[in-house]
């Protein structure tokens, strides 16, 4: 069931920067209350938290320190948010790393036991929204980060999964698929802009994400063109398991038979074979792959 954010709480991860802080403001601007969990805040973030206080809008912006890795911390950043704000609405697990430069794919640094303990106690009848973050690379191969391609794969089956939550409970769970955006994850990374070839590659704008998130939480249709509310363009039925590529257009991905991303404007980085070589010469070293023992 689509809802108006007005008056509404949102837990947002990962918003101290990029997609995730586009849409934390736009939820903010529209009068919704956010808790940006991340592990730090770039300074537009800050401004945007120091901006929403108490004394100065209707809608709040708070800031908890969140390793999203840390179970512990993630019960925490929920009651924090519910002693803050009361009852949460939105939830948006936005929060991601690319693979570092080369890939720890190759290099696996192994991982810890599972923290998983279940939660309980926030359960209602009120029509909730989940919205997850995924990618074209949840469409596409990617030799270079398969971790990467790997998760945003797993993102699509896990929301297409929970669809039955709408109709049986009120929980509708959705995703974005952005192709190429203009975000830190890019711009901090030398050797992932090698891909963007300008003039031929579109960048998309993480504010152009957000505005396809909100539509998501708000309406029963969604527009192709970025921003429409007046029907214009093929619309999009949303519903529970409905994700919804964002290139310069909007595109809603099938579960079956589906095209692909194409070379839609915003979807494409025309360059990927210097960072595949790259990751071939890795591969190429003497003693990869060598047993230690």
């Amino acid at each position: 069931m689509a809802f108006s954010v007005k008056g509404k709480s949102a837990i947002v991860t990962g918003a101290g920067s990029g997609i995730n802080l586009a849409f934390a403001r736009l939820l903010l601007d529209n009068g919704c209350n956010v808790l940006i969990a991340d592990l730090a805040l770039r300074p537009e973030a800050q401004v945007i938290v120091d901006k929403h206080t108490p004394q100065t809008t209707s809608s709040r912006a708070v800031f908890q320190k969140t390793d999203i890795t840390d179970w512990v911390q993630l019960e925490r950043m929920f009651e924090v948010a519910e002693k803050e704000f009361g009852e949460i609405d939105i939830v948006c697990p936005g929060a991601g790393v690319y693979e570092p430069h080369w890939s720890n794919f190759w290099r696996p640094p192994g991982s810890a036991a599972s923290c998983d303990s279940p939660a309980g106690g926030r359960d209602n009848k009120k029509p909730k929204h989940i919205i997850h973050i995924s990618s074209i690379a949840g469409q596409n191969p990617a030799f270079a980060a398969p971790i990467y391609a790997a998760t945003k794969h797993a993102i699509n089956g896990f929301v297409r999964s929970m669809a039955y939550l709408d109709e049986l409970f009120g929980i509708r769970v959705t995703a974005v698929a952005p192709g190429v955006i203009k975000t830190p994850l890019w711009t901090d990374h030398p050797e992932k802009l090698k891909m963007v070839a300008e003039g031929a590659d579109a960048w998309v704008t993480p504010e152009e994400v957000a505005e396809v998130m909100l539509a998501l939480v708000q309406q029963e249709k969604v527009s192709e063109i970025i921003g429409d509310k007046k029907g214009q363009g093929r619309q999009f039925a949303v519903q529970g398991g409905t994700i919804l590529e964002v290139a310069k257009t909007v595109r809603a991905v099938s579960p079956y038979n589906d095209p692909g991303p194409g070379n839609r404007p915003g979807n494409t980085a025309s360059d990927t074979k210097f960072v595949v070589n790259e990751s071939i010469e890795l591969l190429k070293q003497k003693g990869w792959g060598a047993s230690k023992l």
